[in-house]
């Protein structure tokens, strides 16, 4: 189940005809640069790419109507309905339109293993509805259609499970299960002993994953600079050379990436730096006094090309691995997602560590949001005394009114009363005891203890643990289903997913043995994960920010428990008694922060001091 390769078999066909030199048109879907001021040349043939929405047909009925080329050839990313296809035949007056196709890549596929619909939302373009459990429509018709093409790409017709606790989900699994039905002749595949799984379910249901800081490299780049369609901005790098104000970073393209977009951060400096004295020793075979007869002058031309193409990602990865290494110093990210770790493990973190952030002053006001959200989030039921001060220590220490409400709103639509699952493990001694032992088997480092909830999921579902009373069937394939373990997994995550959780899914793929999740699957299961959109913790808070604008005004009022000394923040309302009090319960603590703080002052040291290492080696190898 390679989206990647999916996607890239439908491009390959799509420019092979006609054979012939061609004009390739795209919408403003298919690519994000539309160039409508075109000459005419009817020597041309064109190809059009576009997805089969009204802005795309209008579009393509304006230009058939008035033919810039002599021949077009139509593919389009989705199912193209009778309706569609009457109007171009009806605008076809100069029988232009040579052939017309669906080729179905109505997604983004950013890894093998990972998709996106690419609808990061905002005010113009919602997710939700009036209320966090209900779909904007259009939204809601974008979901259906990425996801009909990720299935019909990858030719799986599949039984379809969702989280019971999301109406969101529930109304996604019953429109796809829907779409399937009516295009049934599309989704005659080949039957296989245990059909394939979709799986929908509902960020709300584990909101901890995309408010960490990330530590393995593709998944901090995402965090601290961003990555769009495969590209990242790197114009504000100070000192930045205009080549790489902006890099491609895509596995399909970038050896280095491909072996390491998974590795931790200190892996990664010792990797870079193998790579950097990589580059160093072939750059000494490759100076002039290295050239004494015509066959190393025959070797240099034909290697020089790619020596070049080294040295340019040589260039790459140092300058974005250093910003990277910056950004972290800066920010005191280090100090902050020890604290972030402990809250969302079972390690539980002390209230004075927070405290401490809050009220550190070099901390942006971002993080300590990011980081109070979360003790909310884990300490909802037991410590509600303790969130109310740390909301009160927001607003001493350069947190908005506006941006502290955010706390109020995670716990009203994500909180413990809105949650199917037991997110951090502390409900049942049973889910004690099993992180216990979890714990004894150690981590890679204290920053990389936290694995997604999803994780768990994948347990519960390849051991036949995964409840059909909490994840239900749209259409029950028999008796004992839920017990039958697939071979071929689509995950679907409404609000997006993460680079972290994407590269849990591909350790598994690589080796399921190996994984380290604790998940036992049949030999040769295979799966893909997809979202709305890929989130990091940025894009997270402002889609929730700008979602419960359009929710009841209740979700910027405490839940339902109370406690005296909570802030009132909803101004907009009046007087509020924005309280979370409630009976004090026995936490998940960890006493004594020696042990972790030592182990965390090594990690630091010995990061910093490599990535040092490295910059230090590339500037004397300046890389012309």
């Amino acid at each position: 189940m390679d989206v990647v390769k999916a996607v890239e078999t439908y491009v390959t066909k799509l420019i092979a005809t006609p054979s012939a030199m061609k004009v390739l048109l795209l919408d403003s879907h298919t690519v994000l640069v539309y160039n409508k001021k075109r000459d005419r040349m009817p020597h041309m043939k064109c190809v059009c790419f576009l997805q089969n929405n009204e802005d795309s047909l209008a579009a393509l009925e304006a230009e058939l109507s008035e033919p810039k080329y002599g021949e077009y050839y139509l593919y389009f990313s989705n199912i193209l309905s009778k309706t569609a296809i009457e109007r171009l035949a009806e605008v076809d007056e100069y029988e232009v339109v040579k052939e017309v196709q669906e080729y179905f890549a109505d997604y983004a596929p950013l890894l093998p293993s990972l998709f996106s619909l690419n609808h990061t939302p905002t005010s113009s373009k919602p997710l939700y509805g009036s209320t966090p459990n209900t779909w904007d429509t259009k939204a809601l018709e974008q979901a259906v259609q990425g996801l009909t093409a990720v299935l019909l790409s990858l030719k799986k017709k599949p039984i379809i499970r969702y989280e019971r606790m999301s109406g969101m989900a529930k109304k996604l699994a019953v429109e796809v299960q829907h779409r399937i039905r009516a295009e049934s002749s599309l989704f005659d595949f080949r039957l296989t002993q245990v059909a394939p799984l979709l799986l929908i379910l509902d960020r709300r249901n584990d909101p901890v994953t995309p408010l960490l800081s990330q530590w393995t490299y593709q998944a901090m780049v995402h965090e601290l600079l961003g990555i769009q369609n495969g590209r990242v901005d790197m114009k504000t790098v100070p000192d930045i050379r205009p080549e790489l104000a902006e890099i491609l970073l895509t596995t399909s393209t970038d050896p280095f990436f491909q072996a390491h977009y998974l590795a931790t951060f200190g892996d990664l400096g010792s990797s870079l730096k193998n790579y950097v004295q990589s580059y160093q020793s072939r750059s000494m075979a490759h100076s002039p006094s290295s050239i004494n007869s015509i066959s190393d002058m025959k070797k240099f031309v034909e290697d020089y090309p790619e020596f070049r193409k080294l040295g340019g990602n040589v260039s790459k990865h140092v300058a974005l691995v250093g910003e990277l290494s910056r950004i972290v110093g800066r920010d005191k990210l280090l100090e902050i997602g020890e604290v972030e770790q402990g809250l969302a493990t079972s390690a539980g973190a002390d209230f004075r560590s927070v405290q401490a952030i809050v009220s550190e002053v070099g901390v942006a006001p971002w993080h300590k949001l990011r980081i109070v959200i979360l003790y909310a989030l884990r300490y909802q039921k037991t410590q509600t005394n303790n969130i109310a001060s740390l909301i009160n220590l927001l607003l001493e220490n350069g947190v908005s009114r506006e941006d502290a409400k955010l706390v109020y709103v995670f716990l009203n639509i994500a909180g413990a009363d809105q949650r199917q699952d037991d997110l951090f493990s502390t409900e049942s001694l049973l889910a004690k005891g099993r992180s216990a032992l979890k714990g004894l088997k150690g981590v890679e480092n204290v920053y990389t203890q936290h694995t997604p909830h999803l994780s768990q999921t994948l347990e519960h579902l390849f051991r036949g643990r995964l409840k059909e009373t909490s994840y239900p069937f749209v259409e029950s394939p028999g008796v004992n289903a839920g017990l039958q373990r697939p071979q071929d997994v689509v995950i679907f995550i409404i609000g997006g997913t993460t680079y972290e959780e994407a590269r849990t899914i591909a350790l598994f793929n690589q080796d399921p043995a190996a994984s380290n999740s604790g998940v036992q699957a049949v030999a040769g299961t295979r799966l893909l994960l997809g979202g709305t959109c890929v989130h990091n913790s940025s894009s997270y808070l402002e889609m929730v920010r700008s979602a419960a604008m359009s929710f009841p005004s209740s979700v910027y009022e405490p839940p339902p428990e109370s406690a005296s000394n909570a802030p009132a923040l909803n101004l907009n309302l009046g007087g509020v008694n924005v309280s979370l009090g409630g009976p004090g319960g026995t936490g998940v603590f960890r006493s004594s922060g020696e042990g972790v703080g030592v182990q965390a002052d090594g990690i630091r040291d010995g990061v910093l001091s490599l990535f040092d290492k490295v910059k230090q080696g590339v500037d004397r190898i300046a890389i012309q």
